[in-house]
Order: C-alpha cells, then sequence, then structure tokens
C-alpha cells in the first residue's frame, strides 16, 4: 500500500490540473473514480470487510500496521464513543472505530464520488447506520458543529494541502474534556497541536508520523471531571511515551 499517492496525467498536451482547498485535483481527472486498491478492517466486528481505494490523487489510507497500533492505543476508550473523522477518503479509520465499539461515526469527505462510495459501503455493513457520511468541505463544515460533540477525532488531510494548522485549530472546539485526537502528517514535519493538549504517544514509518493527543482533563475537583483512562496502557512496539512518568 503506497503510503502517500501521486498521480499525475501521462498525455502530451494535458493541461495543468487544478486543485481544490483539499489538496485534491478538480476537474476531469477527479471526476472518475476508479478502486485499483482495497485496505480491510482488521479488527473488531467488521474484521475483514473490504474498503475500495480510489486512485485519487492525495488519497493516502492510513497503513494496516498504523491502524493496528493506533486502535491498540484507543482501545479502552473506543466502547461508546462519539468518533469525527475528518478528510475521511477511504473511511479506514472511522470505520475501524466502529468496528470496534465506538457508538457513532462522523465521516467528512469533500469529494462527492468518494463521499458516495463511503455511503454505500456503510450502507453494507450490519449496523453501518452507525455512521454518517457528510460530503463537505471539511474546513467549511467544522464552525457550524456543536461545541463537544466528539469525543475521538481523527485528522489525517492530504500531506500537499498542508491543512494540519487550519484544521487543527477548527477541531478544537469540537472536542471537550478527556477527548482523543489523532494526527498524521509527513515524518519530520513538525505539528503543534492547540494549547490544552499533550502528546500521548507517538510512532513513525519511513513516510509518516502519527501522533494520538489528548486533552487536558478538567481539575479532578471540577463536577464531571473526565477519568484518563489511558494513562496506564503501556506503549506498543517501536512506539514510545511523550511525557515523564505516563507509564
Amino acid at each position: 500500500m503506497r503510503e502517500n499517492a501521486a498521480h499525475a496525467s501521462t498525455g502530451a498536451h494535458a493541461p495543468p490540473m487544478k486543485k481544490d482547498s483539499s489538496g485534491r485535483p478538480r476537474g476531469r481527472a477527479s471526476r472518475h473514480l476508479h478502486a485499483p486498491g482495497q485496505v480491510r478492517l482488521i479488527g473488531g466486528r467488521w474484521r475483514g470487510s473490504k474498503l475500495p481505494v480510489a486512485d485519487i490523487e492525495g488519497l493516502r489510507p492510513t497503513s494496516d500496521r498504523v491502524r493496528e497500533t493506533l486502535f491498540n492505543w484507543l482501545m479502552p476508550v473506543l466502547p461508546g464513543a462519539r468518533v469525527l473523522d475528518l478528510f475521511a477518503g477511504s473511511g479506514a479509520l472511522g470505520l475501524e472505530a466502529l468496528s470496534r465499539g465506538a457508538a457513532t461515526a462522523t465521516l467528512v469527505e469533500r469529494d462527492p464520488l468518494l463521499a458516495t462510495a463511503l455511503a454505500q459501503v456503510a450502507a453494507r455493513l450490519p449496523g453501518g447506520e452507525a455512521a454518517t457520511v457528510v460530503q463537505a468541505d471539511a474546513l467549511a463544515w467544522l464552525p457550524a458543529q456543536p461545541r463537544g460533540s466528539f469525543d475521538i477525532a481523527f485528522l489525517d488531510p492530504p500531506f500537499p494541502a498542508g491543512l494540519w494548522e487550519q484544521a487543527l485549530a477548527a477541531v478544537d472546539p469540537l472536542l471537550g474534556a478527556g477527548a482523543w485526537l489523532y494526527v498524521e502528517s509527513p515524518a519530520g514535519l513538525p505539528v503543534t497541536a492547540p494549547a490544552g493538549w499533550v502528546m500521548h504517544r507517538q510512532g513513525t514509518t519511513r513516510e509518516v508520523a502519527h501522533v494520538l493527543y489528548r486533552r487536558l482533563p478538567a481539575p479532578s475537583g471540577e463536577p464531571g471531571a473526565p477519568v484518563d483512562t489511558l494513562g496506564h496502557v503501556p506503549a506498543s512496539p517501536g512506539t514510545r511515551p511523550s511525557e515523564p512518568g505516563i507509564e
């Protein structure tokens, strides 16, 4: 599976390809949905279910290895969670979360054909009505959502678009105290979470850095202060905790 796909026209007189705000091409090339590959859900009730991967520039599904690490980290807090999968693409993160016990998942995808494919996949899965597919530009959609709407958010934008700072600022109000935020970015590219978040786990492959942040909990004396359920989860092989004493 490609870690960072890029496809260019081979026509001698093809015009330059224009890109939308997500970093994916628009125009004729993005209107033809080809599915040369697929990924599989790797755990939970839908384990083994296939998700088509379209041949669209900027579509870069999270690898099986990284997904397995991520969901090992999140396992204690997935049951009953409200999940947001921005820049959903193949839907591998949001649907994996549902497969492993999340209550709901909202998958936001700008490309209309990709969004249609996601809705079709969800409709075929038993209990797939827990997935809501939103065909919208993520940065335009986020400000209209209620504060504290989600417990876990996945943020994996197309790498060429450089949307991390904007997307992190926009998703921040939607995540309440005790929430979790997962971010993928190119290896070596510094990405800083907004104030109030601390790095919980991080890992890298040759091309991708993947980081799980947690929102700082409210002071323990406040009513409804969340319990840190992941503070004592051991790190997976090849990853490391980022805070002294977090183990």
